[in-house]
């Protein structure tokens, strides 16, 4: 599939139109998170979102798994708005990234069972390190200081309803390690085990569409302009989306 969409062009339309589908489910899944307040803090939220991702990053290389995660999020805020001022979004943004692109790259690479293995390895400690480093040293002082106004109280209160001992002094010891740390491994797995037995099927499912949408006899301008024309109206969707998110921001304040 790389070989031959790198001779047709990157972005062909059979490429964007799964890369949309993938995006528009990963948005939903996004949309549908929910808390595990047995196990986790109620704040960290669990959603299947990175599935979508890790497929089109299998199927279709590290760029498109990248680009379905940025997508989701827009897709995301179009109905409903960031409770973090954006800062958790972007969280998002990095961790899903740090997932998919390594992941895709490796497999990429070396397209066999052992390299798909090895790279959802490499990308999960990738996505678990920057999960940690966002939560430590951006995601907690800015929602202490713009949500608390620099007061640790209300955060350590949520965190002593499963850890009654945690205290502002041992606060990242608890948070870091034994909550973001498992969760996101956790969250990594669940999308590897599911994506493991699905990818090649939909792999393959690309492939036999492309053929078949792709003209066979002088047909290079037009794929071209097909091209050209997928890529527009791509450009211009993520700009409406972009749109709609900016329009209700100010209109909401």
């Amino acid at each position: 599939m790389e070989q031959t969409s790198a001779r047709k062009g990157y972005f062909s339309p059979t490429r964007i139109a799964v890369m949309a589908m993938l995006s528009a489910l990963a948005g939903v899944l996004y949309i549908f998170n929910f808390s595990m307040p047995y196990a986790f803090p109620s704040f960290l939220e669990f959603n299947f979102s990175d599935i979508p991702a890790l497929i089109g990053a299998f199927a279709l290389g590290p760029s498109a798994g990248s680009i379905i995660v940025f997508c989701k999020i827009l897709i995301k805020l179009v109905f409903k708005m960031s409770d973090t001022a954006f800062v958790g979004d972007f969280a998002d943004l990095i961790i899903g990234i740090a997932l998919v692109a390594p992941a895709g790259l490796i497999y990429k690479k070396h397209r066999t069972f052992k390299g798909a293995l090895v790279g959802m390895a490499v990308g999960t400690a990738s996505s678990v390190v920057v999960a940690i480093i966002a939560n430590w040293l951006v995601l907690v002082p800015f929602y202490v200081s713009f949500f608390f106004h620099g007061k640790w109280e209300p955060l350590i209160a949520m965190m002593n309803v499963l850890f009654p001992d945690c205290t502002t002094d041992n606060f990242y010891n608890y948070y870091l390690w034994v909550s973001v740390l498992p969760f996101n491994i956790m969250r990594c797995l669940v999308a590897i085990i599911i994506t493991l037995p699905i990818y090649k099927h939909i792999s393959r499912l690309i492939n036999r569409v492309n053929d078949k949408v792709t003209p066979k006899n002088g047909g290079e301008s037009r794929i071209r302009r097909i091209n050209i024309t997928a890529i527009i109206i791509g450009v211009a969707a993520v700009l409406a989306l972009v749109a709609i998110i900016l329009i209700r921001k100010f209109v909401t304040g």
